[in-house]
């Protein structure tokens, strides 16, 4: 396996990748590497490009004020007439979610994907009032876009109608698998299919770009259908009402809860604007089984008995806006009480644990029971173990393998998997969102990098918010503000008034900082008189270094500081 991603050759790295040679073809993931989400990979050739994916990955506790953060898309943004097309694997978040940011650049880029994938991008699309340049495709079909001809296979996943597609292209072939597990009895009769797999290895993969998500886990996924018992039983023994929480396009889960819910005699109301909105696409379009006379508005669920209403909401990844976060703190109108029961149906993604966490003690605190993956098993994963990746790499027996969709441990182990099954180590790739990659005559190998950054989104402000901003957000929410106003007579060098202190968020009264105002009023006037030519903005840093240094030492604490000097 070739270098892990800390220590890949600084030349490859840091460089900016040499002009793509005539009949190559070059990858380049935007996102979705090292990190579980963000993802996005665009294909080059002959000039166009074909992107694979455009997701948003969610923000951790970290970035406070960000609402989504976004694939960079400076290395295509001036190249945007070159793109033949946008192929969407499948309809999570994670893979779709920064399609409307895309668009917005250019509308018309052709948006590929399956039936039920481009139905929840359509609705996406409304809220932002773009029409999608649309293209259906199923398993077995293909298409030709530009130089690339695809060919889209059935792949099993937590979502249905999710698609593997495969790159016929002069320079070679490339097989990238989307999020996929191989689930041998689902619950919709679609496996991932691994004869058109076969096939394709027969053919012969290039390049296979799998999903890492479940690398490091033995064994075999287990299937969506051993939910259903667990869900069942939880059921019989609710005495209030219940209240689950899942992905809002997990139609699966949903049609599990669904079916429980009838077998106990329950109405079923969706809460949260996108569960009620994908839910009813999925119905419309047949892949959400909904018993009839089973569903109630939100609004007439004081009509129904506790003890007979289940509430489907989204908020299961302890999202603050979201419905089980507001239900948990007690600013919902659904008002959670002792005897209620929530079931939390889905995983833990990466970087939520705390927000999970916290919501699961607000809804213990205000006595429900909480049904968890902790302690039932409510949730199984959508993505393929390592015994499930294994099969593939002997079935598809690919000549060089890249690792995608996962953190830098899952790479590494998928890595591995495939170096177990022959795939020779230097033509395992771990790479790095931005990581140029060339294919040409069999041989795939990285050749570059292009900067790769995080653009989050802040309420209606997309890529002005940076990480700086974000520190200083952390430094406000952590250690709290300190401002310092004094007015200079720079002709005599006398502090004409102040330095007046203002605090907000820092624990001690502001009656501490009386004994650091005379070594304020100090320095300002010896810089002053020192130096007659000090600027302003001189005179606002000896303001700063004097109560920083103070501050540090005295309070043990690490606060804004905006020091303002005026001078008359």
């Amino acid at each position: 396996m070739s270098e892990s991603p800390a220590a890949l050759a600084d030349e490859a790295r840091t460089n900016e990748p040499p002009a793509l040679a005539a009949g190559n073809l070059r990858v380049v993931p935007l996102g979705g590497i090292g990190e579980i989400g963000r993802n996005m990979t665009v294909f080059e050739l002959d000039g166009k490009l074909l992107i694979v994916d455009c997701g948003v990955l969610f923000p951790e506790e970290s970035q406070p004020g960000v609402d989504l953060i976004l694939p960079d898309f400076s290395y295509i943004r001036e190249r945007l007439d070159d793109v033949v097309g946008l192929v969407l694997t499948h309809g999570h978040e994670d893979h779709i979610g920064a399609v409307p940011y895309l668009l917005r650049l250019r509308h018309d880029i052709p948006v590929i994907g399956s039936r039920l994938t481009l139905a929840f991008v359509e609705a996406k699309l409304a809220e932002h009032r773009i029409t999608p340049n649309a293209h259906v495709v199923a398993e077995g079909q293909n298409a030709s876009f530009g130089p690339f001809d695809c060919e889209f296979v059935a792949v099993n996943h937590s979502i249905p109608d999710a698609l593997a597609v495969f790159l016929r292209t002069s320079a070679g072939t490339v097989l990238h698998t989307g999020d996929f597990k191989m689930d041998q009895l689902p619950l919709d009769g679609r496996i991932t299919d691994l004869r058109a797999f076969a096939r394709l290895g027969e053919e012969g993969v290039d390049l296979f770009l799998s999903d890492s998500t479940n690398a490091d886990v033995p064994g075999f996924t287990t299937a969506e259908k051993e939910i259903g018992p667990v869900l069942d039983r939880h059921f019989a023994t609710a005495k209030k009402r219940i209240i689950v929480a899942s992905f809002s396009s997990h139609v699966h889960r949903v049609q599990q809860v669904l079916d429980a819910a009838a077998a106990h005699g329950r109405k079923v109301a969706f809460v949260g604007r996108s569960m009620v909105r994908n839910m009813g696409i999925a119905a419309k379009l047949g892949y959400l089984d909904v018993p009839e006379g089973i569903l109630v508005d939100l609004k007439r669920i004081a009509d129904v008995p506790e003890d007979r209403l289940v509430l489907m909401s989204t908020g299961s990844q302890g999202e603050p806006m979201a419905a089980l976060s507001r239900m948990a703190n007690g600013e919902h109108a659904v008002r959670v009480g002792p005897g209620d029961m929530v079931v939390l149906a889905s995983s833990l993604i990466p970087g939520n644990e705390n927000a999970v966490f916290r919501v699961i003690n607000g809804l213990m605190r205000l006595g429900a029971e909480v049904v968890h993956k902790g302690n039932a098993r409510v949730h199984v994963s959508g993505h393929a173990s390592a015994g499930e990746l294994l099969y593939c790499y002997n079935i598809v027996r690919p000549k060089n393998v890249m690792p995608v969709h996962g953190e830098t441990r899952h790479l590494i182990a998928n890595g591995l998997l495939a170096e177990q099954t022959g795939v020779p180590a230097e033509r395992v790739l771990l790479t790095e969102d931005g990581a140029v990659v060339d294919l040409r005559d069999g041989i795939a190998e990285q050749v570059g990098r292009v900067e790769c950054g995080y653009v989050y989104v802040d309420g209606s402000q997309v890529g002005l918010v940076t990480d700086d901003d974000l520190k200083d957000r952390r430094v406000l929410g952590e250690e709290g503000f300190v401002s310092v106003i004094s007015v200079v007579n720079r002709q005599d060098g006398t502090i004409v008034s102040g330095p007046d202190i203002h605090v907000r968020g820092v624990a001690e009264d502001d009656d501490v900082f009386e004994d650091i105002k005379p070594k304020i009023a100090a320095a300002l006037e010896e810089a002053v008189r020192n130096n007659p030519t000090h600027t302003t903005h001189q005179l606002q840093q000896v303001v700063r270094r004097v109560i920083g240094s103070w501050v540090g030492r005295r309070l043990r604490r690490r606060p804004m500081i905006v020091p303002v000097v005026l001078e008359v």
